[in-house]
């Protein structure tokens, strides 16, 4: 039974159980899989993910995109400030990605899905290569009914601060426009991120039915060129894009929104509207923070890793630059883990 206890940010997606091993070519062959991409699994890859644990000594990782920036908003905020909601299935992949999600230190509030297994994503490790193999599973069968429980409302109630992937506008949109109603009604902050290029390209009217209702809205350039392109901006500049975000009409007109587009080891574009109505926003530039290739163990998830440190200067309250510098720390230090990780014990936020 869900218990409000003192959270202050609530995250909505996509729970999947990371399950990465280091590889050989053998492996990639016997499953067809290439050394650097990323598929949805079919049939003839269900036996990967025993395989990985079984045979290659994997390494469990509570994954999917909200999930990873919830533990890293958890992994600089006090105990017990961040729960997290998504739907799993009752199989032993729930059982490992729960104790995975507690050694975290993040709370959740799953549903479990009658039919469905725990969406897993298999990741085989080549060198620098990764290969990832998607199941979503029951990842895909969130419903409204579950937010709305007692219970699980009462956390909903006591969050004020929300943060949705875009990946859930897959799955179950009116549980994301239930936060929506939720953040504008009583002023509270509603945090979207893209996802990814394929959300604004195919889920473009799910999307923009979430517009109104951001504060803050985070994305990387690929995101944004295929956001101008679904929406036909004439330009996909960074800073067009991310302009024309922050100056989108707001549902509360006590906050101006944000705009927040990162761009791997280029600068992070940061667009905020003059005024809650829009006006013109103004831009800023923020460099990256400095890493030596060598340090450079895996890039993966490091988005994510931002995110989770920008959204945990946002509940903190603090100044957006801080928060993007929040960010920036955060990414260069998962960024020297192995897949979307933080290291332990954990690592004090420094001001760069």
């Amino acid at each position: 039974m869900a218990t409000t206890g003192n959270f202050q940010l609530l995250c909505l997606e996509n729970p999947l159980l990371d399950i990465q091993g280091v590889g050989d070519e053998a492996l990639l062959q016997k499953y067809g899989l290439k050394a650097n991409d990323a598929i949805l699994a079919g049939p003839q890859h269900m036996p990967l993910y025993e395989d990985l644990l079984q045979n290659y000594d994997a390494k469990l990782i509570a994954g999917g995109a909200a999930q990873n920036t919830a533990r890293g908003v958890q992994y600089i905020l006090p105990p017990n400030s961040v729960v997290y909601i998504g739907c799993v299935g009752k199989d032993k992949y729930a059982d490992i990605l729960k104790e995975a999600v507690r050694k975290a230190g993040l709370r959740v509030e799953y549903r479990y899905d009658d039919e469905q297994p725990t969406g897993r994503c298999g990741v085989v490790i080549t060198g620098h290569n990764r290969s990832m193999c998607t199941d979503l599973a029951a990842a895909n069968c969130y419903k409204l009914d579950h937010l709305k429980q007692p219970d699980v409302w009462a956390v909903v109630e006591s969050a004020t601060v929300f943060y949705v992937g875009g990946y859930h506008l897959t799955v179950c949109v009116p549980a994301i426009m239930a936060l929506c109603e939720e953040a504008a009604s009583k002023d509270k902050t509603f945090i979207l991120s893209l996802s990814a290029p394929f959300i604004p390209q195919f889920f473009k009217d799910q999307l923009d039915q979430t517009a109104p209702y951001w504060d803050y809205v985070i994305g990387n350039e690929a995101e944004a060129e295929s956001y101008a392109a679904s929406h036909n901006l004439g330009s996909a500049s960074v800073s067009d894009v991310a302009k024309h975000l922050a100056a989108l009409p707001k549902a509360n007109p006590k906050r101006p929104r944000v705009a927040v587009i990162t761009q791997g080891t280029g600068p992070t574009v940061v667009a905020t509207a003059s005024g809650a109505d829009g006006g013109t926003p103004t831009i800023k530039e923020f460099p990256v923070h400095a890493i030596a290739e060598d340090q450079i163990n895996d890039t993966n998830g490091a988005g994510d890793a931002f995110a989770g440190g920008f959204v945990a200067g946002v509940v903190d309250g603090k100044p957006l630059e801080t928060c993007v510098d929040m960010g920036q720390w955060l990414a260069k230090l998962s960024i020297q883990e192995l897949g979307p990780s933080y290291p332990f014990p954990k690592q004090a936020y420094m001001p760069s």
